[in-house]
Protein backbone atom coordinates (compact mmCIF):
# COMPACT_ATOMS: atom_id res chain seq x y z
CA UNK A 1 0.00 0.00 0.00
CA UNK A 2 1.26 3.43 -0.56
CA UNK A 3 1.81 5.54 2.65
CA UNK A 4 -0.24 8.69 1.25
CA UNK A 5 -3.20 8.91 0.07
CA UNK A 6 -3.45 8.99 -4.02
CA UNK A 7 -5.57 8.51 -6.71
CA UNK A 8 -6.80 4.57 -7.43
CA UNK A 9 -4.07 3.12 -9.26
CA UNK A 10 -4.38 2.73 -13.26
CA UNK A 11 -2.32 1.37 -15.37
CA UNK A 12 0.17 3.07 -18.61
CA UNK A 13 0.69 1.47 -21.57
CA UNK A 14 3.30 2.57 -23.89
CA UNK A 15 2.85 1.36 -27.27
CA UNK A 16 6.22 0.97 -29.89
CA UNK A 17 4.46 1.17 -33.29
CA UNK A 18 5.97 0.34 -36.74
CA UNK A 19 5.74 -0.71 -40.34
CA UNK A 20 5.54 -4.15 -41.18
CA UNK A 21 7.98 -6.33 -40.81
CA UNK A 22 10.74 -6.75 -42.78
CA UNK A 23 11.89 -9.72 -44.80
CA UNK A 24 13.77 -11.95 -42.65
CA UNK A 25 16.55 -13.90 -45.28
CA UNK A 26 19.24 -16.02 -44.00
CA UNK A 27 22.09 -14.77 -45.45
CA UNK A 28 24.55 -17.16 -47.56
CA UNK A 29 26.48 -19.59 -45.63
CA UNK A 30 24.10 -19.20 -42.38
CA UNK A 31 21.31 -21.67 -41.08
CA UNK A 32 17.91 -20.19 -41.14
CA UNK A 33 18.53 -19.62 -37.55
CA UNK A 34 20.45 -16.80 -37.71
CA UNK A 35 18.01 -14.84 -39.65
CA UNK A 36 16.99 -12.70 -36.39
CA UNK A 37 13.71 -12.51 -35.45
CA UNK A 38 13.00 -8.71 -35.11
CA UNK A 39 10.39 -6.65 -34.05
CA UNK A 40 10.64 -7.65 -30.03
CA UNK A 41 9.54 -3.80 -29.52
CA UNK A 42 6.11 -4.27 -28.24
CA UNK A 43 3.19 -3.13 -25.52
CA UNK A 44 5.62 -1.24 -22.88
CA UNK A 45 3.64 -2.06 -19.43
CA UNK A 46 4.75 -0.43 -16.26
CA UNK A 47 4.62 -2.09 -13.24
CA UNK A 48 2.57 -1.18 -10.54
CA UNK A 49 4.25 1.44 -7.81
CA UNK A 50 4.06 1.16 -4.19
CA UNK A 51 5.40 3.66 -2.09
CA UNK A 52 5.64 7.39 -1.62
CA UNK A 53 3.12 9.57 -3.64
CA UNK A 54 3.97 12.58 -5.93
CA UNK A 55 1.30 14.34 -6.51
CA UNK A 56 0.97 17.18 -9.28
CA UNK A 57 2.00 20.47 -7.97
CA UNK A 58 4.55 19.00 -5.25
CA UNK A 59 8.16 19.78 -5.30
CA UNK A 60 9.57 16.06 -6.03
CA UNK A 61 13.15 17.04 -4.49
CA UNK A 62 11.39 17.97 -1.14
CA UNK A 63 9.73 14.63 -1.17
CA UNK A 64 12.95 12.88 -1.68
CA UNK A 65 15.14 14.61 1.27
CA UNK A 66 12.23 13.83 3.24
CA UNK A 67 12.45 10.23 3.03
CA UNK A 68 15.57 7.92 3.16
CA UNK A 69 18.11 6.10 -0.04
CA UNK A 70 15.73 3.56 -1.50
CA UNK A 71 12.78 4.62 -1.19
CA UNK A 72 10.18 3.99 -3.66
CA UNK A 73 8.14 7.27 -5.02
CA UNK A 74 5.00 6.68 -6.87
CA UNK A 75 4.12 9.85 -9.26
CA UNK A 76 0.57 9.96 -9.32
CA UNK A 77 -1.63 10.69 -12.46
CA UNK A 78 -1.66 14.01 -14.09
CA UNK A 79 0.59 16.84 -15.21
CA UNK A 80 3.99 17.10 -13.24
CA UNK A 81 5.65 20.50 -14.01
CA UNK A 82 9.39 20.52 -13.12
CA UNK A 83 10.96 23.42 -11.81
CA UNK A 84 14.09 21.70 -10.79
CA UNK A 85 15.65 18.55 -11.83
CA UNK A 86 15.03 15.64 -9.68
CA UNK A 87 18.15 14.12 -7.52
CA UNK A 88 17.28 10.82 -6.62
CA UNK A 89 19.12 8.66 -3.71
CA UNK A 90 20.70 5.27 -4.03
CA UNK A 91 18.72 2.49 -4.79
CA UNK A 92 15.72 4.33 -5.33
CA UNK A 93 12.51 4.67 -7.57
CA UNK A 94 10.73 6.76 -9.56
CA UNK A 95 7.80 5.09 -11.49
CA UNK A 96 4.18 5.84 -11.63
CA UNK A 97 1.57 3.30 -13.12
CA UNK A 98 -1.17 6.38 -13.44
CA UNK A 99 0.02 8.23 -16.68
CA UNK A 100 2.53 10.85 -14.31
CA UNK A 101 3.97 13.08 -17.33
CA UNK A 102 6.80 15.38 -15.89
CA UNK A 103 7.37 18.47 -17.97
CA UNK A 104 9.84 21.13 -17.96
CA UNK A 105 7.73 23.42 -19.67
CA UNK A 106 5.91 27.09 -18.12
CA UNK A 107 3.00 28.33 -19.66
CA UNK A 108 3.20 31.50 -21.55
CA UNK A 109 -0.06 33.33 -21.15
CA UNK A 110 1.23 37.31 -20.76
CA UNK A 111 0.47 37.84 -24.57
CA UNK A 112 0.75 41.24 -26.23
CA UNK A 113 -0.13 42.73 -30.01
CA UNK A 114 3.18 43.76 -30.80
CA UNK A 115 2.39 45.05 -34.49
CA UNK A 116 1.33 42.01 -36.65
CA UNK A 117 2.31 39.81 -34.21
CA UNK A 118 2.08 38.67 -30.46
CA UNK A 119 4.86 39.29 -27.71
CA UNK A 120 5.64 37.71 -24.18
CA UNK A 121 8.16 39.24 -22.28
CA UNK A 122 10.27 37.87 -19.23
CA UNK A 123 9.82 34.31 -19.72
CA UNK A 124 13.25 33.15 -21.28
CA UNK A 125 16.10 32.84 -19.37
CA UNK A 126 19.45 34.06 -18.98
CA UNK A 127 21.85 34.49 -21.83
CA UNK A 128 24.11 30.81 -21.58
CA UNK A 129 26.90 29.45 -23.82
CA UNK A 130 25.95 28.05 -26.91
CA UNK A 131 27.08 25.01 -28.19
CA UNK A 132 25.95 22.56 -31.12
CA UNK A 133 26.63 22.02 -34.71
CA UNK A 134 23.59 22.90 -36.75
CA UNK A 135 22.62 22.08 -40.30
CA UNK A 136 22.45 25.30 -40.84
CA UNK A 137 25.65 26.41 -39.25
CA UNK A 138 24.91 30.24 -40.48
CA UNK A 139 22.57 31.11 -38.00
CA UNK A 140 22.53 27.68 -36.00
CA UNK A 141 19.35 27.58 -34.74
CA UNK A 142 19.85 24.36 -33.16
CA UNK A 143 21.86 25.67 -30.30
CA UNK A 144 19.15 27.09 -27.87
CA UNK A 145 17.56 25.22 -25.84
CA UNK A 146 14.28 26.73 -25.42
CA UNK A 147 11.11 25.35 -27.30
CA UNK A 148 7.47 26.42 -27.77
CA UNK A 149 4.46 24.24 -28.01
CA UNK A 150 0.97 25.43 -28.72
CA UNK A 151 -1.44 22.60 -27.89
CA UNK A 152 1.05 20.45 -27.78
CA UNK A 153 2.16 21.33 -31.53
CA UNK A 154 5.70 22.42 -31.68
CA UNK A 155 6.39 25.47 -33.61
CA UNK A 156 9.92 26.20 -35.39
CA UNK A 157 12.09 28.34 -33.81
CA UNK A 158 13.83 31.30 -36.57
CA UNK A 159 16.72 33.39 -35.93
CA UNK A 160 15.15 37.06 -36.17
CA UNK A 161 11.76 39.01 -36.15
CA UNK A 162 11.75 39.52 -40.01
CA UNK A 163 10.80 35.52 -40.36
CA UNK A 164 7.94 34.98 -38.50
CA UNK A 165 5.43 33.14 -39.98
CA UNK A 166 2.47 30.58 -39.33
CA UNK A 167 3.89 27.95 -37.29
CA UNK A 168 7.47 29.39 -35.92
CA UNK A 169 8.74 31.59 -33.03
CA UNK A 170 11.19 33.91 -32.36
CA UNK A 171 12.93 34.18 -29.01
CA UNK A 172 15.03 37.36 -28.96
CA UNK A 173 17.21 36.81 -25.41
CA UNK A 174 18.59 40.47 -25.49
CA UNK A 175 15.27 41.42 -25.09
CA UNK A 176 14.10 38.42 -23.29
CA UNK A 177 10.84 38.61 -25.56
CA UNK A 178 9.06 35.53 -27.27
CA UNK A 179 7.34 36.34 -30.28
CA UNK A 180 4.67 34.42 -32.62
CA UNK A 181 2.98 34.93 -35.56
CA UNK A 182 -0.39 33.74 -34.72
CA UNK A 183 -3.05 35.18 -31.73
CA UNK A 184 -2.40 32.64 -29.24
CA UNK A 185 -5.02 33.45 -27.58
CA UNK A 186 -7.66 30.57 -26.74
CA UNK A 187 -4.77 28.26 -26.86
CA UNK A 188 -2.76 26.66 -24.48
CA UNK A 189 1.11 27.77 -25.12
CA UNK A 190 4.38 26.47 -23.41
CA UNK A 191 7.86 27.19 -23.38
CA UNK A 192 10.37 24.32 -22.23
CA UNK A 193 12.36 26.12 -19.85
CA UNK A 194 13.99 23.22 -17.05
CA UNK A 195 17.14 21.61 -18.62
CA UNK A 196 16.60 18.26 -16.81
CA UNK A 197 13.73 16.14 -15.51
CA UNK A 198 15.95 13.56 -13.40
CA UNK A 199 19.67 13.45 -12.77
CA UNK A 200 22.48 10.90 -12.15
CA UNK A 201 22.76 11.86 -9.02
CA UNK A 202 23.07 8.74 -7.05
CA UNK A 203 24.03 5.07 -8.08
CA UNK A 204 21.05 1.73 -8.72
CA UNK A 205 18.03 4.06 -9.67
CA UNK A 206 15.07 2.77 -10.98
CA UNK A 207 13.11 5.51 -13.23
CA UNK A 208 9.49 3.70 -14.95
CA UNK A 209 6.49 4.28 -16.38
CA UNK A 210 7.04 7.81 -16.51
CA UNK A 211 6.03 10.47 -19.43
CA UNK A 212 9.29 12.97 -19.70
CA UNK A 213 8.31 15.82 -21.89
CA UNK A 214 9.12 19.61 -22.81
CA UNK A 215 12.85 20.10 -21.38
CA UNK A 216 15.18 22.55 -22.47
CA UNK A 217 18.23 20.00 -22.52
CA UNK A 218 21.10 21.38 -23.91
CA UNK A 219 23.25 20.26 -26.76
CA UNK A 220 24.78 16.70 -25.56
CA UNK A 221 23.00 17.03 -22.38
CA UNK A 222 19.69 14.47 -21.78
CA UNK A 223 16.19 15.38 -20.32
CA UNK A 224 16.65 11.97 -18.29
CA UNK A 225 20.54 11.22 -16.96
CA UNK A 226 21.42 7.53 -16.51
CA UNK A 227 24.21 6.69 -13.87
CA UNK A 228 25.71 3.12 -12.60
CA UNK A 229 23.70 0.39 -12.14
CA UNK A 230 20.84 2.31 -13.03
CA UNK A 231 17.77 0.62 -15.08
CA UNK A 232 15.31 3.34 -16.94
CA UNK A 233 12.32 1.03 -18.40
CA UNK A 234 8.59 1.60 -19.98
CA UNK A 235 8.92 5.19 -20.35
CA UNK A 236 8.10 7.79 -22.78
CA UNK A 237 10.83 9.91 -23.39
CA UNK A 238 9.38 13.09 -26.20
CA UNK A 239 10.05 16.39 -27.65
CA UNK A 240 12.71 17.50 -25.47
CA UNK A 241 15.39 19.97 -27.17
CA UNK A 242 18.67 17.83 -27.15
CA UNK A 243 19.24 13.94 -26.01
CA UNK A 244 16.13 11.97 -24.45
CA UNK A 245 18.04 9.73 -22.09
CA UNK A 246 22.00 10.47 -21.72
CA UNK A 247 23.63 7.81 -19.96
CA UNK A 248 26.53 9.08 -18.33
CA UNK A 249 29.23 7.52 -16.79
CA UNK A 250 26.70 4.58 -15.86
CA UNK A 251 28.64 1.73 -15.94
CA UNK A 252 25.99 -1.71 -15.98
CA UNK A 253 22.92 0.90 -16.92
CA UNK A 254 19.97 -0.77 -18.72
CA UNK A 255 18.36 1.38 -20.76
CA UNK A 256 14.98 -0.98 -21.70
CA UNK A 257 11.23 -0.83 -23.91
CA UNK A 258 11.10 2.83 -23.67
CA UNK A 259 9.59 5.29 -26.05
CA UNK A 260 11.73 7.92 -27.05
CA UNK A 261 10.97 10.16 -29.58
CA UNK A 262 10.74 13.65 -31.30
CA UNK A 263 13.50 15.36 -29.20
CA UNK A 264 15.42 18.10 -30.75
CA UNK A 265 19.04 16.17 -31.77
CA UNK A 266 19.17 12.66 -30.24
CA UNK A 267 17.02 10.06 -28.79
CA UNK A 268 19.55 7.86 -26.74
CA UNK A 269 23.71 8.82 -25.70
CA UNK A 270 25.85 6.68 -23.86
CA UNK A 271 29.57 8.13 -22.72
CA UNK A 272 32.51 6.80 -20.47
CA UNK A 273 30.05 3.77 -19.56
CA UNK A 274 30.97 0.47 -19.58
CA UNK A 275 29.02 -2.91 -20.27
CA UNK A 276 25.30 -0.93 -20.56
CA UNK A 277 23.03 -2.24 -22.02
CA UNK A 278 20.20 -0.38 -24.27
CA UNK A 279 17.45 -2.73 -25.43
CA UNK A 280 14.28 -3.28 -26.84
CA UNK A 281 13.14 0.58 -27.42
CA UNK A 282 11.11 2.24 -30.08
CA UNK A 283 13.42 5.36 -31.36
CA UNK A 284 11.97 7.14 -34.13
CA UNK A 285 11.68 10.95 -35.32
CA UNK A 286 14.20 12.70 -33.17
CA UNK A 287 16.87 15.56 -34.67
CA UNK A 288 13.53 17.60 -34.95
CA UNK A 289 15.53 20.81 -33.88
CA UNK A 290 17.87 20.95 -37.01
CA UNK A 291 21.39 19.58 -35.42
CA UNK A 292 23.91 18.59 -38.44
CA UNK A 293 22.56 15.14 -40.02
CA UNK A 294 25.37 13.77 -41.23
CA UNK A 295 28.03 14.21 -38.35
CA UNK A 296 27.38 15.80 -35.09
CA UNK A 297 25.69 12.74 -33.08
CA UNK A 298 22.14 13.56 -34.22
CA UNK A 299 19.35 10.86 -35.04
CA UNK A 300 18.94 7.71 -33.41
CA UNK A 301 21.70 6.28 -30.34
CA UNK A 302 25.27 7.96 -30.70
CA UNK A 303 27.78 5.60 -28.06
CA UNK A 304 31.34 7.39 -27.12
CA UNK A 305 33.87 5.53 -25.38
CA UNK A 306 31.31 2.85 -23.88
CA UNK A 307 31.19 -0.74 -24.56
CA UNK A 308 27.75 -3.05 -23.69
CA UNK A 309 25.27 -4.20 -25.55
CA UNK A 310 22.44 -2.59 -27.77
CA UNK A 311 20.10 -5.20 -29.24
CA UNK A 312 16.29 -5.60 -30.29
CA UNK A 313 15.79 -1.70 -31.05
CA UNK A 314 13.75 -0.45 -33.44
CA UNK A 315 15.41 3.05 -34.40
CA UNK A 316 13.32 4.42 -37.29
CA UNK A 317 12.93 7.62 -39.43
CA UNK A 318 15.42 9.48 -36.97
CA UNK A 319 17.12 12.64 -38.70
CA UNK A 320 20.81 11.25 -38.64
CA UNK A 321 22.43 7.89 -38.27
CA UNK A 322 20.45 5.34 -36.95
CA UNK A 323 23.23 3.60 -34.37
CA UNK A 324 26.42 5.27 -34.45
CA UNK A 325 29.67 4.27 -32.27
CA UNK A 326 32.78 6.77 -31.92
CA UNK A 327 36.12 7.16 -30.43
CA UNK A 328 37.16 4.58 -28.39
CA UNK A 329 34.24 2.05 -28.03
CA UNK A 330 35.29 -1.13 -27.36
CA UNK A 331 33.50 -4.72 -26.75
CA UNK A 332 30.28 -3.23 -28.45
CA UNK A 333 27.67 -5.85 -29.55
CA UNK A 334 25.16 -4.29 -32.09
CA UNK A 335 22.69 -7.33 -32.86
CA UNK A 336 18.96 -7.81 -33.74
CA UNK A 337 18.25 -4.33 -34.56
CA UNK A 338 15.53 -3.14 -37.18
CA UNK A 339 17.18 -0.11 -38.05
CA UNK A 340 15.31 1.89 -41.26
CA UNK A 341 14.48 4.91 -42.88
CA UNK A 342 17.21 6.94 -41.31
CA UNK A 343 18.46 10.05 -43.06
CA UNK A 344 22.07 8.88 -42.59
CA UNK A 345 23.81 5.58 -42.00
CA UNK A 346 21.78 3.04 -40.55
CA UNK A 347 24.94 1.75 -38.21
CA UNK A 348 28.26 3.83 -37.74
CA UNK A 349 31.34 1.86 -36.08
CA UNK A 350 34.10 4.56 -35.96
CA UNK A 351 37.33 4.72 -34.79
CA UNK A 352 36.82 2.07 -31.99
CA UNK A 353 37.31 -1.55 -31.46
CA UNK A 354 36.00 -5.30 -30.92
CA UNK A 355 33.13 -4.69 -32.46
CA UNK A 356 30.26 -7.32 -33.44
CA UNK A 357 27.87 -6.01 -35.87
CA UNK A 358 25.14 -9.16 -35.68
CA UNK A 359 21.48 -9.91 -37.10
CA UNK A 360 20.28 -6.51 -37.83
CA UNK A 361 17.69 -5.72 -40.30
CA UNK A 362 18.72 -2.52 -42.02
CA UNK A 363 16.84 -0.95 -44.71
CA UNK A 364 16.70 2.62 -46.30
CA UNK A 365 18.80 4.57 -44.56
CA UNK A 366 21.26 7.46 -45.81
CA UNK A 367 18.73 9.09 -48.54
CA UNK A 368 19.37 12.23 -45.88
CA UNK A 369 19.94 16.15 -47.45
CA UNK A 370 22.39 18.47 -46.22
CA UNK A 371 26.02 18.82 -45.97
CA UNK A 372 28.15 15.74 -45.94
CA UNK A 373 25.25 14.08 -47.43
CA UNK A 374 25.70 11.56 -50.98
CA UNK A 375 25.76 8.36 -52.70
CA UNK A 376 29.93 8.72 -52.44
CA UNK A 377 30.82 5.54 -50.13
CA UNK A 378 32.79 8.00 -47.13
CA UNK A 379 28.96 8.81 -46.96
CA UNK A 380 27.88 5.52 -45.62
CA UNK A 381 24.39 4.55 -46.32
CA UNK A 382 23.34 0.88 -44.71
CA UNK A 383 26.69 -1.08 -42.66
CA UNK A 384 29.39 1.85 -42.21
CA UNK A 385 32.91 0.47 -40.79
CA UNK A 386 35.27 3.51 -40.31
CA UNK A 387 38.97 3.41 -39.01
CA UNK A 388 38.08 0.49 -36.70
CA UNK A 389 40.07 -2.27 -35.86
CA UNK A 390 38.57 -6.55 -34.68
CA UNK A 391 34.93 -5.41 -36.06
CA UNK A 392 32.52 -8.04 -37.38
CA UNK A 393 29.82 -7.80 -39.38
CA UNK A 394 28.12 -11.06 -39.38
CA UNK A 395 24.68 -12.43 -41.02
CA UNK A 396 22.81 -8.94 -41.63
CA UNK A 397 19.90 -7.61 -44.00
CA UNK A 398 21.31 -4.66 -45.65
CA UNK A 399 18.55 -3.75 -47.79
CA UNK A 400 18.58 -0.58 -49.98
CA UNK A 401 20.49 1.61 -48.12
CA UNK A 402 22.22 4.55 -49.99
CA UNK A 403 25.45 2.52 -49.62
CA UNK A 404 25.05 -1.38 -48.97
CA UNK A 405 28.09 -2.22 -46.63
CA UNK A 406 31.14 0.70 -46.56
CA UNK A 407 34.78 0.06 -44.91
CA UNK A 408 36.61 2.99 -44.69
CA UNK A 409 40.25 3.61 -44.13
CA UNK A 410 41.28 7.26 -42.66
CA UNK A 411 44.29 9.01 -40.93
CA UNK A 412 42.55 9.33 -37.73
CA UNK A 413 45.59 9.77 -34.77
CA UNK A 414 45.26 8.09 -31.41
CA UNK A 415 43.21 7.62 -29.23
CA UNK A 416 42.36 6.54 -25.49
CA UNK A 417 42.91 2.56 -26.21
CA UNK A 418 45.88 3.12 -29.39
CA UNK A 419 46.15 4.11 -32.90
CA UNK A 420 42.70 4.26 -35.20
CA UNK A 421 43.37 1.99 -37.80
CA UNK A 422 41.31 -0.04 -40.12
CA UNK A 423 42.18 -3.28 -39.23
CA UNK A 424 40.76 -6.96 -39.03
CA UNK A 425 37.63 -6.57 -40.04
CA UNK A 426 35.11 -9.76 -41.77
CA UNK A 427 32.33 -9.34 -43.40
CA UNK A 428 30.59 -12.79 -43.92
CA UNK A 429 27.31 -14.11 -44.46
CA UNK A 430 25.66 -11.01 -44.49
CA UNK A 431 22.67 -10.07 -47.45
CA UNK A 432 23.23 -7.32 -49.30
CA UNK A 433 20.16 -5.94 -51.69
CA UNK A 434 21.24 -3.17 -53.50
CA UNK A 435 18.01 -1.88 -55.87
CA UNK A 436 18.11 0.89 -58.36
CA UNK A 437 18.99 3.68 -55.43
CA UNK A 438 22.00 2.06 -54.32
CA UNK A 439 25.37 3.27 -55.02
CA UNK A 440 27.81 0.44 -54.02
CA UNK A 441 28.88 -1.86 -51.64
CA UNK A 442 32.93 -1.32 -51.29
CA UNK A 443 36.73 -0.14 -49.33
CA UNK A 444 37.77 3.16 -49.55
CA UNK A 445 40.91 5.00 -48.56
CA UNK A 446 43.17 8.05 -48.73
CA UNK A 447 46.35 8.32 -49.70
CA UNK A 448 47.89 7.93 -46.59
CA UNK A 449 46.26 5.37 -44.88
CA UNK A 450 45.46 2.47 -47.58
CA UNK A 451 43.28 -0.30 -46.52
CA UNK A 452 45.24 -3.53 -45.25
CA UNK A 453 44.71 -7.18 -46.66
CA UNK A 454 43.12 -7.80 -43.42
CA UNK A 455 39.60 -6.15 -44.66
CA UNK A 456 37.71 -9.80 -45.59
CA UNK A 457 34.65 -10.37 -47.23
CA UNK A 458 33.31 -13.61 -47.66
CA UNK A 459 29.86 -16.06 -47.63
CA UNK A 460 27.99 -13.11 -48.04
CA UNK A 461 24.58 -13.14 -50.55
CA UNK A 462 24.39 -9.86 -52.98
CA UNK A 463 21.65 -8.93 -54.91
CA UNK A 464 22.19 -5.82 -57.95
CA UNK A 465 19.76 -3.98 -59.89
CA UNK A 466 19.90 -1.05 -62.02
CA UNK A 467 23.68 -1.41 -62.47
CA UNK A 468 26.70 -3.29 -63.61
CA UNK A 469 29.50 -1.67 -61.67
CA UNK A 470 27.97 -1.59 -57.73
CA UNK A 471 31.06 -2.59 -55.63
CA UNK A 472 34.11 0.01 -55.47
CA UNK A 473 37.89 -0.41 -54.31
CA UNK A 474 40.57 2.35 -53.97
CA UNK A 475 38.53 4.48 -55.91
CA UNK A 476 37.43 2.62 -58.82
CA UNK A 477 33.79 1.40 -59.00
CA UNK A 478 34.03 -2.19 -60.08
CA UNK A 479 31.70 -5.29 -61.47
CA UNK A 480 31.26 -7.98 -59.69
CA UNK A 481 33.59 -9.79 -61.50
CA UNK A 482 35.94 -7.14 -60.83
CA UNK A 483 35.67 -7.16 -57.06
CA UNK A 484 36.25 -10.74 -56.69
CA UNK A 485 39.16 -10.67 -59.09
CA UNK A 486 40.70 -8.31 -56.14
CA UNK A 487 40.26 -10.79 -53.63
CA UNK A 488 36.51 -9.99 -52.21
CA UNK A 489 33.83 -12.50 -51.31
CA UNK A 490 35.11 -15.43 -53.63
CA UNK A 491 33.24 -17.80 -51.93
CA UNK A 492 29.98 -15.63 -52.24
CA UNK A 493 26.88 -14.95 -54.55
CA UNK A 494 25.78 -12.28 -56.36
CA UNK A 495 22.27 -12.28 -58.90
Amino acid sequence: MRRAVGIALGLVLLVGCSDSEPEAVAPAGLPAAAAVELGATGPRTAGACDGVEIAPGQDPQQVIDANPAGTTYCFSKGLHRIARAIRPTAGSTLASDEGAVLSGAVTLNTWQRDGREWVVRGALPAAYKLKGKCEDERTNPCQRGEQVFVDGVQLTRVMSRAALKPGSFYGDYTANAVYVAEDPGGHDVEMSRTETAIEKSAPKVTVRGLTVEHFASRPQGGAVQVGTDWTVEANEVRRNHAVGIMVIEGDRAVVRRNTVADNGQLGIGQFRSAEGRIVENLITRNNTDGFWIADWESGGIKATRSSGEVSGNDIVANRGIGMWSDIAEYDRRITANRIRDNAADGIRYEISFNGVIEGNVVEKNGFGTGRGSGPSLWDGGGINVNTSSDVQVLGNLVRANRNGISIQSRTRGEGPRGTYVLRDVLVEGNQVVMDGKTASTGVVENKDSPAPDSVVFRRNTYRIGGGAERFAYKGAPMTWQEWQAAGFDKDSRSS
